[in-house]
């Protein structure tokens, strides 16, 4: 088959049809009728890159917008991907997709704690289509395991995936371990920023916002060869202040302090049932978990955009925001001492007033 770069799109009118007929056998819960379509489509001549970007993915997009829709539940959007999983499996296997190696050798893996592996896994296919020889390491790959991967196969390049923008700490971690050995880095997802902001904080070789970018990037050439000698803290001096060190040892602490007091600042917390309050139990954590990651790259927009979207999915949900701004009062009274942890909740608070007035108004 042709090595070449493929079109952006082979017919968009096809692509447009493969995608809703897609669409529909995942959300039908029919594996065989996934995996038989994006099969045949490849049968037709429909570039198995394609196939991937531009259908299964999109299809994989809407199931996350219906997830935060509330339109599809959390165990619908979970079997959703694992049907979009086997598609690409099954794509993967299709002769048409057999590409000589011709390229070099890549690692392609999630960083410690991301669950979410489809991206990487297209990445990993795009790749191979683009005749790499790619190591895919999967979800979760704690550092140590990957550095000692990397030793074994004397990888040219690893590509680090996460979606989970809290994992930020733990992918520098991976960045600066694979840099340490010789070996450039490539990132990818939503957790390095719409425009790879973090990447560049966190001192990547290079970004890609997706699969088919992350191939071009690399058609393109060798990427940098990492610095000697280069030091983590070096990326991020305002570490220096040690808040974001306090917040993340103290969470649990800060979890239970918060919930405790919020029961006093919004009353109707003592009418919920025990899953209500599980579930804000897990919200409060998830702010504490934003507002360490916001600390550990120095991006106050980083806690605001999680806080406005929190209010969005609850209301989506029929939850009630309000208990969000005395939440965050509650834990600016908590870090009293802390300057740039109490000036991020402060911007949390103006961003709800802004984006969604009526969470602070009483219940």
């Amino acid at each position: 088959m042709s090595t070449s770069t493929p079109s952006r799109l082979s017919g968009s009118a096809r692509v447009r049809e493969l995608s809703v007929r897609l669409w529909t056998a995942v959300t039908a819960g029919d594996e065989h009728a996934a995996t038989d379509l994006v099969v045949h489509a490849v049968d037709d001549g429909v570039h198995p890159e394609s196939v991937l970007l531009d259908v299964i993915a999109a299809v994989q997009g809407r199931v996350g917008e219906e997830w935060a829709a509330n339109r599809i539940s959390v165990a619908q959007e979970h079997a959703a991907t694992s049907i979009t999983e086997r598609a690409v499996a099954a794509l993967a296997l299709h002769p048409a997709a057999r590409t000589a190696v011709h390229r070099g050798r890549i690692t392609v893996a999630c960083v410690d704690g991301e669950w979410h592996a489809l991206p990487a896994r297209l990445v990993a296919e795009v790749l191979k289509l683009r005749g790499w020889h790619v190591d895919y390491l999967g979800a979760q790959v704690p550092a140590p395991h990957l550095i000692s991967h990397l030793h074994t196969t004397k990888a040219d390049v690893v590509a680090l995936s996460s979606s989970i923008v809290t994992r930020l700490p733990t992918a520098h971690a991976a960045i600066t371990a694979c840099q340490a050995v010789g070996v450039p880095v490539l990132v990818g997802g939503a957790a390095f920023g719409p425009d790879g902001r973090y990447a560049r904080l966190l001192g990547a070789q290079a970004w890609a916002p997706d699969a088919r970018a992350a191939a071009d990037r690399l058609s393109e050439g060798p990427l940098p060869r990492p610095q000697a000698h280069h030091q983590q803290v070096d990326d991020l001096p305002h570490l220096a202040d040690q808040e974001y060190t306090m917040v993340a040892r103290s969470r649990d602490r800060l979890v239970r302090a918060v919930f405790l007091a919020l029961q006093d600042e919004f009353p109707a917390l003592r009418a919920y049932d025990d899953i209500q309050r599980e579930r804000t139990a897990e919200d409060l954590a998830h702010t504490v978990d934003f507002l360490a990651t916001a600390l550990y790259v120095g991006d106050e927009d980083l806690f605001t955009g999680f806080i406005t979207w929190t209010a969005h999915i609850l209301q989506a949900r029929g939850v009630p925001a309000q208990s969000l701004p005395p939440a965050l009062t509650l834990f600016a009274r908590e870090l009293k001492d802390l300057p740039r942890a109490v000036r991020t909740l402060q911007r949390g608070t103006e961003a709800l007033a802004t984006t969604h007035p009526t969470a602070g108004t009483p219940a």
